[in-house]
């Protein structure tokens, strides 16, 4: 049941401005992201379905699941896409004190670094809170590690069984627009609604000349942070 819209409201990123939520462009680009991989199957069949499109995207990977799927977790890296932290076990930061969810997150970074080159480990560092929920000295302390901190612009809600696949997919195409970031899950329980509408969104977006970029390298996000930019 699709209680938060599907769309964020304007009036929600500007009480949060030291988040992003979509990135500021006239350009025909697409932002997609997704959580809580990498998963078996499941994210392979994202990443060929992204190839075929010559898309990239962003993939906010769980600690535990990049510990039991290193070999996924590669491949997400070999095929040029970016990488995010959305913690080692998927913690929900309101029911967390502040240094068990920081340790958490670090555990994960850890295996990020691990896994990618000095060089990519040196792009911006990347976290997105599972369920969009975390305390405000958290998000501080988050950021203070040099973190920027990624919401969305867009929810697909692939991953709600009461959300039909034609609603999913219409979730994303009547809204997402120049500059979206768009929230899919490349996890078991979203993966009927995702395999019917990413195939879809990747079409009706290219077919309007729009082009599909990973977060990891935009230099712009700084920009848009304003204690960041100073």
């Amino acid at each position: 049941m699709q209680i938060i819209p599907a769309k964020t409201p304007d009036f929600v990123k500007t009480w949060f401005p030291n988040f992003i939520w979509n990135i500021n462009t006239k350009k025909k680009e697409l932002y997609l992201t997704f959580d809580d991989g990498p998963t078996p199957e499941i994210t392979d069949w994202v990443l060929k379905t992204l190839k075929t499109y010559n898309a990239k995207a962003t993939f906010f990977c769980i600690g535990n699941n990049i510990e039991k799927h290193p070999d996924i977790f590669n491949r997400i890296l070999n095929g040029g896409h970016s990488v995010g932290n959305h913690t080692f076990n998927h913690l929900k930061g309101w029911r967390c004190n502040t240094d068990e969810y920081v340790e958490d997150i670090k555990k994960t970074q850890a295996l990020i670094r691990a896994a990618t080159s000095a060089d990519y480990a040196s792009h911006l560092k990347l976290f997105r809170p599972p369920y969009g929920k975390f305390k405000a000295k958290q998000s501080k302390q988050i950021q203070s590690l040099g973190y920027t901190i990624i919401l969305w612009d867009v929810l697909s809600y692939d991953w709600d069984v009461t959300v039909s696949k034609a609603s999913c997919l219409k979730n994303v195409i009547t809204t997402a627009k120049e500059g979206s970031i768009v929230v899919f899950h490349d996890s078991v329980k979203a993966f009927p609604n995702l395999k019917y509408a990413l195939p879809k969104v990747l079409d009706n977006y290219s077919k309007k000349g729009f082009s599909f970029k990973g977060l990891q390298q935009n230099r712009d996000l700084l920009i848009q942070i304003p204690e960041l930019s100073q």
